[in-house]
This record gives C-alpha cells, sequence and structure tokens, in this order.
C-alpha cells in the first residue's frame, strides 16, 4: 500500500482529502503544519507529499526547500495544492523542484490523476536508475507527465526568442518543424484571403502554446503567427515533443484535449462568423478578447480596430462603425486604442 503525506492548515479540506485517499487504498499521514509535516515525511518517508503553499509559521515553499536538501527525502514526488494560480507561482513552485501543481478546489479526478502519474513517474525513474543502458535524456523526457511539466521543459530546455510588436514568427505555407510557448506577451495566428484580408483564427497570451500540432516533421503551417506586442517566446523542436509525447501516455491525452478544444474554438468562430450579425460578431469580439486579454471583462481592453475586425470576419469601417453605436447606447467606453466595458449584461445580450 502507498503511503501518502497531507500537508493541509485547513482542516476540513484535510480531512475531505483524506478521506477521498482513504477510499482508493492510499495510507494517509496528516500534518496541519511545515514543521508537523517534514516530521512525519522523515519518520514514515511517503511515497508521495502533497502540501498547501500559505500556511502559518512556514509555508509550503520552505517545506519543499527543506524535504529536498534531506538525501532520505529529496527524492520524494512532491505536489503542490494551492489557491495561489498566478503564472509566477506556480513557476516558482515548479522551479523550487514540485512534481506538480494543483489549484484550489481540486476535482477528485484530477488529484487522483496527478497522484497515480507521479508514482507511475517515480517507479519509471527508479527503473531507469537500475538500467545501465538507460539514456539521460530519457530519464529527461519520461518526468515530463502533464502539461505544466511540458511548459517548464520549454522554459528549461527551449530556445529563447524575443520579437517586436508586427513581426513574423512563421508565415502561412512555411515549412515548420518547432512548437512554441509564450512567456510573455501576445500573439495572433491569421490567415490571408485572396484579396488580402487578415483573418485573425486565434490570439495567444502568456503561458499559451501555439503551432501545436502533433503531425509529422517538415509539415507546412496552414496559418502565419505574428507578434501583437513585445513578445518572449520559448521554442522547443517537434522531433523532441513526439518522442516527449511517445513516452508519457497521460500528457498526450491532455494535449490531445487542448488541440480539440482550440478545434472548437476555432469552429465556433468561424459559424459566428457566417452566421451572426454585425452587432452580435462586433459583440462577440469584444467579449473574446476580454477574456483573453483581461482578468476581469470590465478592465481595458487595448487592441486595434484591425485586429478585432479581423478576428470578427468584418470590415474594419462596419466594426468602427458598431462600436460607434455601442458606445452611444452606453454599453462601451471608448479612448483611443482602449475599449472598456460599462454593460457587461447587455454587451452579453447581444452575443
Amino acid at each position: 500500500m502507498k503511503k501518502l503525506l497531507i500537508i493541509e492548515d485547513d482542516k476540513i479540506l484535510r480531512e475531505t482529502t483524506a478521506e477521498i485517499l482513504e477510499l482508493e487504498n492510499y495510507e494517509v499521514f496528516c500534518a496541519a503544519n511545515g514543521a508537523e509535516g517534514i516530521e512525519l515525511a522523515h519518520n514514515n518517508l511517503p511515497d508521495l507529499i502533497i502540501c498547501d503553499i500559505m500556511m502559518p509559521g512556514m509555508d509550503g515553499y520552505e517545506v519543499l526547500e527543506l524535504l529536498s536538501n534531506n538525501n532520505k527525502t529529496k527524492h520524494i514526488p512532491f505536489i503542490f495544492m494551492s489557491a495561489k494560480t498566478e503564472l509566477k507561482e506556480i513557476r516558482k513552485g515548479m522551479d523550487l523542484g514540485a512534481d506538480d501543481y494543483l489549484t484550489k478546489p481540486v476535482e477528485e479526478e484530477l488529484l487522483l490523476s496527478a497522484i497515480e502519474s507521479r508514482l507511475a513517474k517515480a517507479t519509471l525513474l527508479r527503473e531507469l536508475q537500475t538500467t545501465d543502458n538507460s539514456s539521460v535524456e530519457n530519464s529527461t523526457y519520461i518526468d515530463v507527465s502533464n502539461i505544466n511539466d511540458l511548459k517548464n521543459y520549454f522554459c528549461d530546455f527551449g530556445k529563447s526568442k524575443i520579437y517586436k510588436k508586427g513581426e513574423i514568427i512563421y508565415r502561412e505555407g512555411e515549412f515548420t518543424n518547432q512548437v512554441y510557448l509564450i512567456y510573455k506577451g501576445k500573439v495572433k495566428s491569421v490567415k490571408i484571403d485572396e484579396f488580402g484580408k487578415e483573418l485573425i483564427l486565434a490570439v495567444y497570451k502568456d503561458d499559451d502554446f501555439f503551432g501545436f500540432s502533433i503531425s509529422n516533421e517538415n509539415t507546412k503551417n496552414v496559418e502565419a503567427a505574428i507578434a501583437m506586442e513585445y513578445t518572449e517566446i520559448q521554442i522547443v523542436s517537434k522531433k523532441v515533443i513526439k518522442e516527449i509525447l511517445e513516452l508519457n501516455y497521460q500528457l498526450s491525452l491532455e494535449v490531445f484535449k487542448l488541440l480539440n478544444e482550440n478545434l472548437t474554438e476555432t469552429k465556433k468562430q468561424l459559424l459566428e462568423m457566417a452566421y451572426g450579425t454585425m452587432r452580435r460578431k462586433t459583440a462577440q469580439t469584444i467579449l473574446k478578447f476580454a477574456s483573453e486579454m483581461s482578468r476581469r471583462p470590465t478592465q481595458n481592453i487595448n487592441i486595434s480596430r484591425r485586429d478585432l475586425a479581423g478576428v470578427a470576419g468584418i470590415a474594419t469601417e462596419s466594426l468602427i462603425r458598431t462600436l460607434s453605436s455601442f458606445k452611444k447606447e452606453g454599453i462601451l467606453e471608448i479612448e483611443g486604442r482602449n475599449i472598456k466595458i460599462l454593460d457587461l449584461e447587455k454587451l452579453s445580450e447581444i452575443y
């Protein structure tokens, strides 16, 4: 029976999580704070540790650091489970050596899946260490078992490149052998029709993948990618991505889900372009950009009218006229490139 340690100061969450894991035939130990958790880890040497970050006295980062510096506990898989959702917090946890980062509230299925994959990874790594002909490269790939791991792999081993606003990252019809992760900035995926009109298929922001195709190498791009602002990107070859996916079934499923979600969103956008009214297309596009580029829909959206029109699939002049009518109706506030939603409910009704 595998032994799990939960370090969590919230009593209800701690007991609920323990009950879920015990029903799955795990032996569970619980600690209400970091110091108690470290003591239990040393005395019981669990197969995996689940730890909160924000705790009184000693936070989760300190717990991980202390356990990582001890030869008895440094190889124990460690999962953060925290209410902190900011990219910098997730990156900090992973940089310290955490194996996974789950944000509260965590669905039971996701929690169990993360635990199972981490325990399986630990077993595989132990097998690799006892096999003389196992390569270091394969060990690194096996360590990449979910989307967060893959993003960290890009940051650790990928090639970093910076693009200025308007700079082309790749062109439609060119051959490509790379996959991209945005570390900072925004990128638009576009197609150019026979009349030279730009159709924006997707907008990507911090921590988003793009150019993520599981097709063979040396395939042509079906769209172009252009930086919408100063953008820093991490790049990994498709060959490496293919090898990583072949070694990690769970990650392959997550990537398939990600690609399917992107495809569904693109289909929805194309249908809206074909059948939506001018007002509906404009409202839908503003709401989409608000979701992609802001923490809250009512924050300012700084975007060119051309880019808005490209996503909506309408002429720039038509979009400007519709924006003006929304402004007169008190739905939007417009100042230069900045658009602010004043009446979210009314805009949503149009959409």
